[in-house]
């Protein structure tokens, strides 16, 4: 994974970094209510042998496996 595949994806740098530590928030959030049986966030959508939640999220948005969407101008 390259984060400048991940920054064209999206767009620019700046959405890039809002959208991953949003998602990577939700990772981390559903890791950590695994065990209460709630099933309210997510799993991340991509294997991979990382445990850290922002490097499974910019994985996550190199796959296409996040939707963005972009306001209309």
């Amino acid at each position: 994974m390259n984060i400048e595949n991940v920054v064209d994806r999206i767009g620019n740098r700046f959405a890039t970094v809002v959208i991953a530590a949003r998602r990577a928030r939700q990772i981390n959030s559903y890791f950590h209510q695994l065990g209460e049986g709630l099933g309210s966030y997510v799993p991340p959508q991509v294997h991979t042998l990382s445990r850290k939640p922002l490097t499974i999220a910019m994985e996550e948005i190199a796959e296409g496996k996040v939707q963005v969407e972009k306001p209309e101008e």
